[in-house]
């Protein structure tokens, strides 16, 4: 039975639904609720909690996206097992910590090489502080609630950005704010009729988000161009789900040509749709990046636009938008004006004022110089260690990640065993591949250096080669 005195005890900081989400995950990891437990009614809970019953939709989708819990048709959400759960016991237990095949710990990681990574130390903390700071001083009025699409002036704000900068075409009113794009592919899966092509290699947890809110999925190739056109004409698909700009992971860039090819097939017959993820489209390092599919579509095309500003600002502050095309809109709004926007006002409007003020494009010329220099002296360090003879480098003018391809020695599993037995975490490529892994280029690792401090380059190169100097000779 779920513990209702302390569903929404947490930091009074958070937002509900936030709140909310930590205490049913602590929850489920402590066994508390336990595995194919059915979890009450959004309606029933949120009555039970005196919470609207977005909070509780918005909490069990972040569940849902983060594999605690699953739907099930007609029925409702369910616990799933959670590998290594705690106990009941005191809370200072501890989870036991990954081993090494001979039973021995994982070490501490000494590096932060994950994708979605980011340099804190870059944030802004001044003028966003003082920002909010106006805001919580002169603007009571944000403390009421808004509107269900998010506020007026952030939506005019981000058009006229996504206008001047990607080349989007929209209107204020085609928007909608929400609290990471995970969310908002949770409120649009809904809208759309299935399947749905991604790409392999892909973002897996965007599979999970969409099969979780009702739309079947269909991993369809990618070559060196994107997702592959006549694959996605073969499987059926009614929905193709892409990221253009700086395809993850492989990082590859979609040319004009395959855009076009693209658009066409999504013209051919009625109900087919493109969903554009521009997740990190402002770090393009060599030159200025192809406008975005959505604006070769127009604004009543079949693309529907996604970014986020979690790497242009912070994951921890979950705002992200979605461009809708006009014959979307109003099947958005019958099915969900009753809902809040999941972003806070006061964040919102400070995010608004940031970017009318001028201060957004400065940061973002600012962080793309530092990434452009920190990714050149990864790619200095990791050439110097092992030569261009052994090691290619694929990824590197755009985006905050890269692939690290070695032309001879072990495998991928034996390369990243070894490494995070050095406290070197390396991602592998092969696990982005949904289905015919075969296809995978060999000993191929994904390394993410948002993170990586500049003074420690060199240190990350120097580990490397120690690490995997006894695999290749």
């Amino acid at each position: 039975m779920i513990d209702f005195t302390i569903s929404l005890s947490s930091d009074p900081h958070l937002p509900l639904y936030e709140r909310l989400y930590r205490s049913l995950s602590s929850q489920i990891r402590s066994g508390q609720l336990s595995a194919g437990q059915k979890l009450p009614g959004k309606r029933s809970l949120a009555q039970a909690l005196a919470v609207s019953v977005n909070t509780v939709d918005t909490a069990y989708q972040l569940l849902t996206a983060e594999g605690y819990l699953e739907v099930r048709p007609k029925s409702g959400f369910y616990v799933l097992p959670v590998p290594q759960a705690l106990p009941k016991a005191g809370p200072e237990e501890a989870l036991p910590r990954p081993s090494l095949p001979g039973g021995d710990p994982l070490p501490q990681p000494r590096f932060d090489l994950s994708t979605g990574g980011v340099d804190t130390s870059l944030f802004p903390f001044r003028t966003w502080g003082r920002i909010q700071k106006e805001l919580l001083y002169s603007s009571p009025q944000l403390l009421t609630r808004g509107p269900s699409q998010g506020d007026e002036e952030l939506r005019a704000e981000i058009a006229e950005y996504l206008r001047a900068y990607r080349g989007v075409h929209c209107r204020p009113d085609q928007i909608v704010i929400g609290a990471g794009i995970e969310y908002l592919l949770g409120l649009l899966a809904p809208l759309l009729q299935g399947p749905a092509a991604v790409e392999n290699p892909g973002y897996r947890r965007t599979r999970t988000i969409l099969e979780n809110n009702g739309l079947a999925c269909l991993p369809v190739d990618i070559d060196r161009e994107g997702l592959s056109v006549r694959m996605l004409a073969e499987s059926g698909a009614q929905v193709a789900y892409v990221t253009p700009s700086h395809q993850f992971p492989t990082g590859l860039t979609m040319p004009a040509g395959r855009r076009g090819e693209l658009l066409r097939w999504a013209g051919e017959k009625p109900g087919r749709w493109i969903i554009e993820d521009d997740y990190d489209s402002e770090f393009r390092f060599d030159l200025r990046p192809l406008p975005s599919l959505q604006g070769m579509g127009g604004s009543d095309g079949p693309v529907i636009y996604l970014t986020t500003f979690s790497k242009s600002l912070a994951p921890s502050i979950r705002i992200a938008a979605m461009v809708l095309p006009d014959s979307l809109l109003l099947p958005y709004r019958q099915r969900y004006s009753v809902y809040s926007c999941t972003v806070s006002r006061f964040e919102q409007q400070t995010l608004c004022e940031f970017i009318r003020r001028g201060h957004f494009s400065r940061h973002l010329a600012r962080l793309r110089s530092q990434y452009k220099g920190r990714m050149e002296a990864l790619r200095e360090a990791l050439n110097g260690a092992f030569g261009p003879e052994l090691l290619e480098l694929e990824g590197t003018h755009t985006g905050l990640h890269l692939l690290m391809r070695l032309k001879r020695g072990p495998g991928e599993e034996e390369l990243a065993g070894a490494a995070r037995a050095g406290g070197v975490p390396l991602g592998r490529l092969s696990d982005y591949y949904i289905c015919r892994k075969g296809k995978c280029p060999a000993r191929t690792l994904v390394l993410g250096y948002a993170a990586l401090p500049p003074e420690r380059i060199n240190e990350l190169a120097s580990a490397l080669q120690e690490l995997w100097r006894p695999l290749l000779g």
